[in-house]
């Protein structure tokens, strides 16, 4: 297991009520209703939020990989993320999908940016070798 030798940010929260709850943090900026996945009416769910975090983190990641090789990345550059909650053999499991777009560059140059990204983001640690992941270069 990996250690921090320093802490950069700490992310508080406290949930209440679960999937049927709410979710707000200590600083009042994540103030959100929480409701199961195809639930009507309001609220989000873990897999919305988590693919949300991977998601930013991952650009953010990109955007490190990108300074490295000395390109820019794009304006518009994009990831969506799909995050499955699903059950199989011993209960509940989650798999993903990261769909990378980096329109303009080309297409070595990309898929480096993505490599390296998928190498050095703290979400794609956390999830190498505990769930299914699926990146796709757009």
């Amino acid at each position: 297991m990996s250690q921090i030798d320093k802490v950069l940010y700490t992310g508080r929260t406290t949930t209440t009520g679960g999937r049927n709850g709410t979710a707000r943090s200590d600083d009042g900026r994540l103030d959100i209703l929480l409701a199961p996945p195809g639930a009507a009416g309001n609220g989000t769910n873990p897999e919305q939020l988590f693919a949300a975090g991977w998601s930013a983190c991952f650009i953010g990641a990109m955007g490190l990989a990108a300074a490295q090789l000395k390109v820019a990345l794009p304006k518009d550059t994009g990831v969506h993320a799909e995050v499955d909650l699903g059950t199989g053999t011993g209960g509940y499991f989650l798999q993903a999908r990261l769909s990378i777009s980096l329109p303009g560059l080309p297409r070595d140059t990309a898929q480096a940016i993505v490599d390296n990204a998928h190498a050095n983001c703290p979400y794609s640690k956390a999830t190498r070798g505990n769930i299914g992941v699926t990146l796709a270069l757009l």
